[in-house]
């Protein structure tokens, strides 16, 4: 984290730990806060992948699920970066900003998945880096959240995906029910967009922040479940994450055959267990009277606001409507499923 950043939020009350806010003094009130009213939270535990040289283009293109064309001044993207296997390795959210690609990815990621983009570099004219430190990230949501920002930038981004610039700021706003935006921009200049947001928003921890992912059906890819899951298992082609149109890239051959040849047995559901903490990532589930196989896992969970969990699971589809799955050797840990919301039924 930006020292100087860290610093600031400091001031503001945060408790932080490594990249991460936890929590501004009352974890609980701001769970509660998140779920009907308007947060603003840092989002350091975002890395920033920065893409850059006169060749970015061409080498993102040659690497992600979704054609890099498509992303400009204006237009976001969610994106996935896949094995020669076709299995995720990551799932950044890819924006541009003057004249680099930026991927936002979770901090936890950046390394790895930093070391292996500059493998497939070769000759390029490209460079990869860390833009941690010197774009600062933070998150606004809620239900007045758009006339909030409207009072700090000309411009408030209108539909999902969809980008604005506001001086120094670069305003992303993000899918879901709830309107909520992300904003990148150099340090001095998030410090006053911080002190003006929180005049009108409550800060938030980190864990309430991601819960607006979980509601939305966006996944992540975590360390625990990197090469774990195969784009269209998490839905991705459903979040317009994949082009079928955009030719080749790593993993393509795989990805394409299960679009136009075969069936997806597995899908990503939301889901609700009477259990805490939050399962991690990776954490395998079971149905109950089955044979001791895993039936599905936790692709990411938080803590609910009335208690108990909030979760994504990739789950086989024969086991999605049961509802009678349980975390672990646990049967009371009863899981139940739905479809995320917002998204086309499942072929």
């Amino acid at each position: 984290m930006n020292p100087r950043w860290n610093d600031f939020l400091l001031e503001a009350g945060a408790r932080i730990a490594g990249d991460r806010v936890e929590d501004f003094g009352n974890p609980s009130r701001e769970l509660q806060a998140s779920a009907s009213g308007d947060v603003i939270a840092d989002l350091s535990h975002r890395g920033l992948i920065r893409v850059h040289g006169a060749d970015a283009a061409k080498f993102l293109q040659g690497q992600l699920t979704n054609d890099i064309h498509l992303v400009d001044e204006d237009r976001s993207q969610l994106s996935g970066y896949c094995s020669p296997k076709g299995r995720l390795l990551a799932l950044p959210r890819v924006f541009r900003r003057d004249d680099a690609y930026y991927l936002q990815l979770p901090r936890d990621l950046l390394e790895v998945t930093l070391a292996r983009l500059k493998k497939y570099v070769l000759i390029s004219k490209v460079t990869l880096e860390d833009a941690g430190e010197a774009l600062i990230g933070l998150g606004l949501a809620g239900p007045r959240a758009a006339a909030i920002l409207a009072d700090l930038v000309p411009h408030v981004p209108a539909g999902p995906d969809s980008v604005r610039r506001g001086g120094d700021l670069s305003i992303l706003r993000l899918p879901g029910g709830r309107p909520r935006f992300a904003l990148y921009g150099p340090v001095a200049a998030m410090e006053q967009a911080w002190t003006a947001l929180a005049a009108h928003a409550a800060p938030v921890g980190a864990g309430a922040w991601d819960r607006y992912d979980i509601l939305a059906g966006i996944p992540d890819i975590r360390p625990a479940t990197i090469d774990e899951f195969i784009p269209q298992t998490v839905n991705l082609e459903l979040l317009d994450g994949i082009n079928f149109k955009k030719g080749c890239y790593t993993g393509q051959e795989i990805i394409a055959r299960l679009h136009y040849r075969g069936s997806v047995k597995r899908r990503m559901y939301l889901g609700r267990a009477d259990v805490e903490p939050a399962p991690a990532p990776g954490t395998p589930l079971y149905a109950a009277g089955g044979d001791g196989q895993a039936v599905g896992h936790v692709v990411s969970a938080c803590p609910a606001p009335a208690g108990g969990s909030e979760l994504l699971a990739v789950v086989a589809v024969e086991h999605s409507s049961d509802n009678t799955l349980y975390i672990k050797d646990n049967p009371e840990d009863l899981v139940t499923l739905s479809p995320p919301e917002g998204l086309p039924p499942f072929a």
